[in-house]
């Protein structure tokens, strides 16, 4: 299964980066970022393309990792490892990234869940919190 999510995000990845940001298929019109972070356990540099929420000049991405009952692996990268870039069209950032705390991870997660309604699915499939991550410019 890993295989699959590492050639279907190569494809995105690849996609994003001919098409300036933009990516069709079911991501077609979402807002989307690439996400490189660096494995907390083993040290290596990963990209994942995620869709993103914009929050002025910051942004939010989530771990919900489908409605699967874990959090995804750059979940706990981040939290290891908070410095890192990011790639928005043709811009690359430097940010660093914190997990929302309580209210106002409630407020971001409303606002995603009510633009993309897929979210909901995948909070009402899982029964943990999904968590919402901040990234702000450095």
């Amino acid at each position: 299964m890993t295989s699959d999510v590492n050639d279907r995000n190569a494809i995105i990845i690849e996609e994003f980066r001919a098409n300036a940001g933009k990516v069709g298929g079911p991501f077609e019109g979402r807002n989307m970022l690439l996400l490189h972070n660096t494995g907390a356990k083993s040290g290596a540099e990963r990209v994942n393309p995620l869709v993103y929420q914009a929050l002025d000049a910051n942004f939010a991405v989530f771990a919900s990792k489908g409605c699967a009952p874990t959090n995804p692996a750059w979940y706990y990268n981040l939290v290891a490892n908070p410095d890192i870039t990011i790639e928005v069209g043709t811009e690359t950032l430097d940010v660093r990234a914190r997990v929302a705390a309580a209210e106002e991870r409630d407020q971001i997660w409303t606002r995603q869940k009510e633009e993309i309604s897929t979210f909901a699915d995948y909070e009402a499939a899982t029964s943990r919190v999904i968590p919402v991550v901040v990234l702000e410019r450095r």
